[in-house]
């Protein structure tokens, strides 16, 4: 995503810091380095523990390879999952979390969240049903955004990113981001996205979005495995996702696709109006 880029409906913001990039605002109530630049270490863990002091986050969530995990453990991060081989096929990603209150530290609805996790891991893998007779699926362009902008904002009360902003969607479709839609006679019903690291290799499987009036037919199964297939093709070691850990469906989607458990990240991301936990789950391609 090019540099800097704001919900103007939250505040939320994807800049620099360094030669990193992060997100922060409080639609999320936290900074998210979203890709960290090894140059930047150690100094950027006291730039962003004084970014959140003086912004007042309740949360910093941090995506980094292990080699340099240690700057930020000692400033008291904690690891809440583990992706292996995430950069380039061969370096293992943290996804590090260092709260400044105790409520957000405590995940709530802990027996759901076990119950979610443990039906997904009970689950056998099993590739997906072909798309009913009369709908076709593809990547999407430029021309559907607005479309696929109507569609996220049917679906979603909020979210991390402003997904339901047509130009939001271009600028990401230009950069590394494709999006995958589902169609029923020109209408655009179910939708995804795999957000590309080129330099890393790695897809971030997200983005998935299904019309009410079309739920309960396996779309986001269909759009997983058409999504992987054409990462395959760009060169993409390690697909991964970040999904809401009390839904039943997207968990079993992905540990039907044999996608690993790599660890909960607490109260992390506003999605539907409230900060969820969120689950991450990761598969190698290669």
């Amino acid at each position: 995503m090019n540099d800097p880029v704001s919900d103007t409906r939250t505040g939320d913001r994807i800049e620099r810091l360094g030669r990193s990039r992060i997100q922060h605002g409080k639609a999320n109530d936290r900074i998210y380095l979203m890709k960290l630049d090894g140059s930047d270490v150690p100094d950027i863990v006291g730039q962003l523990l004084t970014l959140a002091e003086k912004q007042r986050y309740t949360k910093i969530f941090a995506k980094v390879p292990r080699q340099y995990a240690a700057a930020f453990i000692d400033a008291g991060f904690t690891d809440e999952a583990c992706v292996p081989r995430f950069f380039n096929g061969r370096e293992d990603a943290l996804f590090l979390a260092k709260f400044f209150d105790a409520k957000r530290a405590a995940p709530s609805d802990e027996t759901l969240l076990q119950a979610v996790l443990d039906k997904a891991q009970q689950t056998t893998a099993q590739a997906p049903a072909n798309l009913p007779d009369g709908l076709t699926s593809r990547i999407l362009t430029p021309s559907d955004t607005d479309k696929l902008a109507a569609l996220y904002d049917t679906v979603f009360d909020s979210y991390p990113f402003p997904i339901d902003d047509p130009a939001f969607l271009k600028d990401a479709m230009a950069d590394e981001t494709v999006y995958f839609g589902v169609f029923d006679n020109g209408r655009l019903v179910a939708a995804s996205s795999s957000e590309m690291d080129m330099s890393a290799q790695n897809a971030e499987m997200t983005d998935f979005a299904t019309h009410p009036d079309y739920r309960s037919r396996g779309f986001a199964a269909h759009l997983l495995q058409a999504m992987e297939q054409d990462m395959k093709t760009r060169g993409i070691e390690t697909v991964y996702t970040i999904a809401r850990s009390v839904s039943y469906g997207m968990n079993i989607t992905f540990a039907k696709l044999d996608y690993q458990f790599a660890g909960t990240l607490v109260n992390n991301t506003d999605i539907g109006g409230s900060l969820e936990s969120m689950n991450v789950w990761y598969k190698p391609l290669r």
